[in-house]
Formats: C-alpha cells, structure tokens, sequence
C-alpha cells in the first residue's frame, strides 16, 4: 500500500485518510514497545512519542539514509503525500485540542480566572522575555562579533522555542526581507531541537521531581468519583436535560460535540480575521507593519469555545456537550498532534551554521532549566512544579509538549494545573509565543537596533520577574504553614 502511495501522481484526500490510518497504527506499536522496554515506562515516555520517533526513523532523514539515494527506500516507507499531511497536522490538530478546553466545562467569573491564572502568566511571560535577553547578549557577545550573524540572531530563541514550527516557518518571509535569510532554517531548527529538548529535559525534571518528592499532587489521596483533569460526575439533571435535547435528533452524541468543537475553531478563526482587517486599515496599511497576521490560530480556538459555552449556556443548551467526549476528542486531537510533530523533525536543519545553532539551543534551554528550578518555586503560589513543567515545556517546544509534561506528573490533574495552563494562554499567546511580540520582534531589532530592543525586553523582563516574585510569590510565602 505504502508503494502504491509513494508512486500516485498529486495529492488525494486517500492520502490523508491513510496518514491518520498510519499514524493509528504507529501508536499501536509504540505502545508495544512502550510496555516491553522498562527504562520507557520508568521515564513515563507516552507511546504518542515513541509513535512519532517511530515514524522519524521509518523516514527519509533515518531509514531512506540507511537504505541509499539507488533503493527503493530511499524515500523511507511513507510517500511524499503522507509526510506533507504529517509535516502540516501539528499546527492543524492543536486547535482542536484548544477548542475543547473549556467546552461543557462551568466558566468561572473573570475575575477567578485572573486569580488561577496570573501566577502561570508571571512565570511564563518570564520565560518568555528571558529567552529574548539571553539571546540578544549572545548576538551582541558572540554570533554577530565572532560568526557575523545578523542581529536579529537574538530573537530566534523566542521564535523557535516559544514559536514553534508553525511560527518559525511564518517568520520566514519576514526575516529574508530583514535581510536575515538564514534566519528561517535556523529558527526551524530551534523549534525541532526545542521539541525533543523540551521532553527529554521534561522527563529529566519530573524524575528528579519524583525522587525528591516535589510533586505534591502524587500525595494527594486519588478521587475515584471524578475521571481524568478533574471532571466531575454529572449531575442528575443535566443528564436528563441532553436526553430531552437530543431524544429526536438521531445523531450520535460525538458528532454533535464535533460539531461544537468545529463552531468554536470557526468562531476564532472568524475573531482573528476580524483582527487581521483592524490591522490593514490602521497601523498594517500598505508599507505598515504586520504583526497580528503572525498570531496562531489556537488561541483564538480557545477564546472561541469559550464564546461558545457561553452562548449555549445563554440558550440554556449547554446539556448538548459532554465534558468526557470533549475530553476524548482533545486527547485524540493531541495525540496526533505529537506523533506528526515528531515524525516531520527536520534534521538537515540541525546541520547547518551548527555552532551558533548549538550556542542558541545551549543557552535556551539553561535559561528555561535555571528558571523552573529556581523561580517557580518562588512565583508559583500552589503546586509549584506541576504548574511550572507545563510552561516550561511549553517555552521549550510547543504548547502540546506542556500539556504532555503537565499530564505526566499529574495525570489525574489534583494539582489544577492543567486549568491553569489553559487560562494562561488567553493573556500569554496573543504577546509572546507566535504573538504580536514575537512576530514584531525582529522588526524592533532593525529599528531600534539590538541594544535598544534588549533595554525594552531587559525593561519586561524585570517587570514580570518583580509581579511574579512581590505578588504571585507573596500569596505563596502567605499559603505556607508556619514552623
């Protein structure tokens, strides 16, 4: 099949059929080999990472390397169509994981969510500007001295790690007519180095993390009423509420609750848009400046579930979704989110101006490291280190690879951290991480000029380092019991 696949003219919708097919098949394995190797278990490696490693290795860059440029495997056993439906999931499928973090969940008021959410907002945008200040020292000190890179060096940390793939392929463009060309392959390779750093240093932590007993929420006596992240029994009447709603509709209940997922990726969608247009008729006209166009659709995704919960709630058909399917679906959604990121890794990419690249990621991922270690201890009020492995997987690759390090130290989310995580992004994406910082960053590099930009990111740095340490931290140092 995979033959006939790899030899087929064009693409075809079988193609991607067959992606996902394939993709299911690689999770079977991986959970064979997962089960069978007990460092793997011990480490708490998903089999949604060894699927994707799976699929690396079974590729061009690994076994079509192997095999020879003359054997027909060179290309490895997946077509060309199959790897570009893989290489364009992650960013795909992570909206759906978005879009169902707050359907059928009680929305609490603004105010609780600023509550839960500001000590991750503090520690996270920390991380955030921190990348940005090591990496422009960096640029300064070495890389644009020693290497002659561009300045704009220094902002390739944030893209890459924060960013991602997705942002890091956005950034292309703009970096080459910033006269940075070299930019975007470097940036990509920060953002696949980022990914697999991300997990394994993640791994690392949550092992230390065990042995020194650092996470409380393993502590914590399990609740056998709830099912995983804290979602509660439903209450009677809200059962019988969906039987009425849905008694004449003769649709399976997933398909409606797809059907939500989908509104509310549509909505955002319809938001950034809305956004975008703002932008071309004010500050982004022509020859203007274009930063809102680089925002990623699934934070959008996010605010728009919320819309719709709220809008179903007002019509008092919120019994229509089911928390558990809305659970699957976004567990579904992130597993291939993962087996497709880690089976597109580029590692030509790691090859090229290697020692800057390996200087980059070096200081990065110290800077992420040294901060959770250090920091989220004093910043994060209540379960610190569930809290904190989320951000920093999420600084350190994608957002999918925090919510995969939140999982593996608290799968049963005692700790909360996981609402939390989620409440972040609304005051933490549209800046940093593919946000308008980020994608404004390299411009602000050009016209104010690397020491001007590293006053202005030093300048917030600071600013979130005292919120996190003088307000956050201080509910912390309130919380604790005295001796």
């Amino acid at each position: 099949m995979l033959l006939v696949l790899a030899t087929s003219p064009g693409f075809q919708l079988s193609d991607a059929f067959f992606a996902f097919v394939l993709a299911a098949i690689l999770l079977l394995f991986g959970r064979l080999i997962r089960q069978n190797l007990r460092i793997l278990r011990q480490l708490y490696i998903p089999s949604s990472i060894m699927a994707g490693f799976l699929a690396l290795l079974l590729g061009p860059q690994v076994l079509g390397q192997l095999m020879g440029a003359d054997s027909p495997l060179a290309e490895g056993v997946f077509s060309a169509n199959i790897r570009q439906v893989w290489q364009q999931s992650p960013g795909v499928f992570i909206n759906v994981v978005f879009a169902t973090l707050f359907l059928g969940e009680i929305l609490p008021a603004p105010r609780d969510i600023w509550r839960k959410a500001s000590p991750q907002v503090a520690f996270g945008q920390t991380l955030a500007w921190g990348q940005y200040v090591v990496g422009l020292l960096l640029g300064l000190l070495v890389l644009t001295p020693v290497f002659g890179l561009s300045p704009i060096a220094g902002t390739l940390i944030e893209i890459g790690f924060e960013g991602g793939h997705g942002t890091a392929a956005g950034m292309a463009e703009t970096l080459t007519e910033l006269g940075f060309p070299e930019g975007g392959d470097l940036a990509l390779g920060l953002a696949t180095i980022g990914i697999v750093s991300g997990i394994v240093s993640g791994i690392l932590l949550a092992n230390w993390g065990r042995r020194k007993g650092l996470i409380r929420s393993a502590r914590l006596e399990p609740d056998t009423g709830s099912e995983v992240y804290g979602v509660t029994p439903e209450h009677p009447d809200m059962v019988a509420a969906r039987e009425r709603l849905t008694s004449d509709l003769l649709v399976d209940p997933i398909s409606i609750n797809l059907g939500f997922v989908g509104l509310a990726v549509a909505v955002g969608w319809l938001i950034l848009e809305a956004l975008k247009v703002l932008e071309r008729v004010t500050w982004g006209g022509e020859n203007g400046l274009t930063v809102l166009g680089y925002i990623p659709l699934f934070p959008m995704a996010l605010v728009g579930g919320i819309v719709v919960q709220l809008l179903l709630r007002r019509l008092r058909l919120e019994a229509l979704v089911m928390r558990s399917l809305m659970e699957r679906i976004g567990g579904v959604a992130l597993d291939i989110t993962i087996i497709t990121a880690l089976a597109s890794i580029s590692l030509t990419a790691l090859g090229e101006n290697l020692v800057p690249f390996a200087l980059l990621a070096l200081l990065g991922i110290t800077w992420n490291v040294l901060a959770f270690m250090y920091l989220a201890p004093r910043m994060l009020p209540d379960f610190w280190f569930e809290r904190g492995i989320g951000d920093v997987g999420q600084s350190m690759g994608v957002t999918a690879t925090g919510i995969l390090l939140l999982r593996m130290v608290d799968p049963q989310n005692r700790s909360g951290g996981f609402e939390s995580f989620a409440y972040k992004q609304l005051f933490f994406e549209p800046i940093v991480g593919g946000g308008l910082f980020t994608a404004a960053a390299p411009v602000l590099v050009v016209q104010l000029g690397a020491v001007g930009t590293l006053l202005l990111t030093g300048a917030l740095l600071l600013f979130w380092l005292a919120f996190g340490l003088l307000v956050t931290g201080r509910r912390r140092r309130r919380s604790l019991p005295e001796a």
